[in-house]
């Protein structure tokens, strides 16, 4: 999918303020949230979240601990969160199964990081244990949203080479790479 909606000129600085927001199937509401934007590279791109960032979706909230780092890549149909070992978080890897990110950049109506949410999540503790969350939920809302069957082996694809790539410490989900993106954020907040 990739970056839509850029008006001529208006381009994304590092530091610049960044709407994420995530849609359940059928376009209703999911997690959101204020960030900044880190900026990009050949894995995707990236935004940032300082401590005490707030988080909303339909009846809950919560303030983010510590600072954690978002990858969105422009071709894969993920989200990844990559979060400061803190002692309220027990994972250090937070996978998100979702469409591709879509990046709208406007002068008028703000910038904003937009994707369906897909229900699968494939996680790895700090200890280096690796599972897959909410397989109940993407088997429940299949039903109840109608996913569509390629979306629901697209999905599941994404899960099991998610899988692989997090095992086999991919260039993407290595540390060292969330550890510069969280300097910058470090150096803009």
């Amino acid at each position: 999918m990739g970056e839509t909606g850029a008006e001529a000129g208006v381009r994304l600085a590092p530091g610049d303020p960044l709407r994420v927001r995530f849609q359940k199937w059928g376009g209703g509401a999911h997690w959101s949230a204020d960030v900044v934007w880190l900026g990009e590279d050949e894995h995707g791109w990236w935004a940032g979240w300082p401590h005490g960032t707030r988080w909303t979706r339909p009846g809950m909230e919560f303030s983010s601990h510590g600072r954690q780092v978002g990858l969105f890549p422009r071709e894969r149909g993920f989200a990844a969160t990559f979060y400061e070992p803190v002692p309220e978080y027990r994972y250090r890897l937070y996978v998100d199964v979702a469409t591709t990110p879509t990046l709208s950049v406007s002068r008028t109506a703000g910038c904003e990081l937009t994707a369906v949410d897909l229900d699968l999540d494939v996680i790895e503790r700090f200890d280096g244990g690796i599972f897959v969350d909410d397989e109940d939920e993407f088997a429940e809302h299949q039903v109840i949203y109608g996913y569509p069957p390629e979306v629901v082996a697209a999905a599941e694809a994404e899960r099991d080479r998610l899988l692989r790539e997090v095992a086999d410490e991919a260039a993407h989900f290595r540390e060292s790479l969330a550890q510069r993106w969280r300097a910058r954020l470090d150096a803009l907040t």
